[in-house]
């Protein structure tokens, strides 16, 4: 392809107060800058829309630093190259990296290196979803962290998304009884069905802590949690002894502007001798390649069941994250580019 002359890039216009809105970004167009020795052109395929980026947002410390009020919106990506001055990489390769809300993105060389190959045989969308970090995120938090055990009862938050999916079938895999908490009738005959849960609750139209000491009345061994607030809290009253949770998200409060009250059910974990750990995938990033085998031995045998919610364009970049906290996506959430 021709060079491209002009990049349209969503920037942080305003940080939130409370729930985000497409007002705190803006789309802009910059020129593609020319490239220096030891970097890559990219032209951005998809891109990975994730609860955390609403934490990216906030001017307050974390494991990542803020993105800053004009700069390109923060998100995972994958891209093929397009022009190339890195001995690494050569036109044509698929490559993944925080590319970033825009169509071209400039990969680095370096000790800090912005970008990697794809492996062969992975297609993008599974690389930002099933194969990548939020699968990743449910095998290390799920078998690390849960430790379930065959004939454990494991239970789910958020069990429809992208990592909670993964993390209630791993379970399975492991030989458990395996519980998911979603949003609405169609999520939950997903999560029964073709993700082969054994019971889901709708916590919508189910009162999660009645339905919970039906399904699961002699407790609950592990719960991965991605939800936080009431659901927490439900399930914590019902865990067993030495019971492990294991806390993944809390996108219940994500955008609320004063932190929730924490759980009122929290004594339970002293009263049961039960652990509950957060963690951050990024910590396991040298294991990312034993993760990724395995989940891809699991898909190949037809073990995962996944699903892609894609909005296509640029333009639908914040439309596509706010879906995330509307409960509208199911299983990943991505935007298509080119």
């Amino acid at each position: 392809m021709s060079r491209p002359r002009a990049n349209r890039q969503w920037r942080l216009a305003k940080r939130p107060q409370g729930r985000i809105s497409e007002a705190n970004w803006s789309l802009q167009e910059s020129a593609v800058p020319a490239l220096a020795d030891g970097e890559a052109l990219v032209q951005v395929l998809y891109l990975s829309c994730d609860p955390a980026m609403r934490g990216w947002i906030e001017d307050r410390a974390s494991y990542l630093p803020p993105v800053g009020i004009g700069e390109v919106m923060r998100a995972g990506g994958v891209g093929r190259v397009i022009e190339s001055r890195m001995p690494t990489f050569a036109e044509g390769d698929l490559v993944e990296g925080m590319f970033g809300w825009q169509e071209y993105a400039v990969a680095k060389s370096g000790p800090l290196q912005t970008a990697s190959r794809l492996a062969p045989g992975i297609e993008p969308r599974l690389a930002l979803g099933v194969l990548g970090i939020t699968g990743l995120t449910a095998y290390f938090g799920l078998l690390d962290l849960g430790v379930p055990q065959p004939g454990e009862t494991v239970v789910v938050s958020g069990a429809a998304g992208a990592t909670g999916s993964v993390a209630g079938q791993l379970a399975r895999l492991e030989g458990c009884r395996v519980i998911g908490i979603a949003g609405g009738p169609e999520k939950c005959a997903w999560l029964t069905g073709p993700a082969r849960f054994d019971a889901a609750i709708d916590y919508k139209r189910e009162e999660v802590g009645a339905r919970l000491r039906e399904l699961a009345s002699d407790g609950v061994d592990v719960f991965f949690d991605n939800v936080g607030g009431a659901i927490l809290e439900s399930v914590l009253a019902q865990i067993r002894r030495k019971a492990r949770i294991v806390l993944c998200g809390g996108i219940s409060g994500y955008n609320d502007a004063e932190p929730a009250p924490g759980p009122r059910t929290l004594m339970n974990l002293v009263i049961q001798r039960a652990r509950m750990e957060g963690f951050l995938v990024l910590d396991y990033a040298a294991r990312f390649a034993e993760g990724r085998a395995a989940l891809k031995r699991w898909l190949d045998a037809g073990e995962l069941a996944h699903e892609e919610d894609v909005l296509v364009g640029i333009e639908s970049a914040p439309r596509a994250l706010l879906r995330l906290f509307e409960g509208r996506n199911r299983g990943k959430q991505l935007v298509q580019l080119a």
